[in-house]
């Protein structure tokens, strides 16, 4: 039997997303939660395989990648996402935070199972959309890379990646997968300054694109590991191909198609 927890903030979400999952007879969810921390409260005396959730913050539309983070090395279990911005910072991010499973908001019924079964054995799952953009920039970076020659020597320093106060609060929000429109806001900056200070941090890091500079902010945020040189970028994890199948979830529980999809690596 396949253990789950819901986690959403949105109480016809939760109850659409039981639904389902208890009409499969080997899945039991034991419990559900409006919130990821009183998820994180409670779900480590559950014994949990899988948590199905909603990762934005509260009232946003940004993803929470430290709750991610959290459940992975807290509960020891693979979450499945159920995103309603799945835009490709969401993407990149969820995975390099620790997400096993990334479906968007309009996911049929059988291919949430399918997605739950996949994660508890031990696998991954994607939505066919989301597959063929990984797919997509694994080819992107490894034709880069292959342009770009041989790797450099790492360079010592400031320009190894070392980055100043306000540039580490400007990667974090980039992590969060925030606009520089958003990032002017949320540190009172113009906009003009924040886009300086992104491009800053790409230059120092290395990051080929946004994209990178996302994957960074998530597995270099601060406190846990230091900001890498350019030699340490970030790749993409071993991704296989994906079945795909598609029907439709009832509108009532709101949740998109997706098709199984282990990570892949350059």
């Amino acid at each position: 039997m396949i253990r789950v927890a819901v986690a959403d903030a949105h109480a016809p979400a939760r109850s659409g997303l039981r639904m389902i999952l208890e009409s499969a007879p080997d899945v039991c969810v034991l419990d559900t939660f409006a919130t990821a921390e009183s998820l994180l409260a409670k779900a480590p005396g559950l014994r949990l395989d899988v948590v199905v959730m909603d990762a934005r913050q509260p009232g946003t539309d940004v993803l929470d990648t430290a709750v991610v983070s959290r459940i992975v090395s807290e509960l020891g279990c693979g979450p499945v996402l159920i995103t309603l911005n799945d835009h490709d910072a969401h993407l990149f991010g969820a995975l390099a935070a620790g997400a096993r499973g990334f479906l968007s908001a309009d996911t049929d019924p059988h291919d949430l199972l399918c997605a739950v079964r996949a994660v508890a054995a031990g696998g991954s799952w994607l939505g066919p959309r989301h597959t063929r953009r990984l797919t997509e920039e694994y080819r992107r970076i490894t034709r880069l890379r292959s342009e770009a020659g041989p790797p450099q020597p790492p360079v010592e320093g400031e320009a190894a990646g070392r980055l100043s106060e306000r540039e580490h609060e400007v990667l974090a929000l980039v992590g969060e997968g925030r606009t520089n429109h958003e990032i002017a806001e949320r540190l009172t900056l113009s906009p003009l300054t924040a886009k300086t200070y992104v491009s800053r941090i790409m230059t120092k890091l290395g990051a080929r694109d946004r994209v990178q500079l996302a994957l960074l902010a998530v597995r270099y945020r601060r406190g846990t590991e230091p900001v890498p040189a350019r030699s340490e970028r970030a790749s993409l994890s071993r991704m296989p191909r994906a079945k795909t199948s598609r029907t439709r979830m009832p509108a009532a529980v709101g949740l998109p198609a997706a098709g199984q999809v282990p990570p892949p690596s350059p």
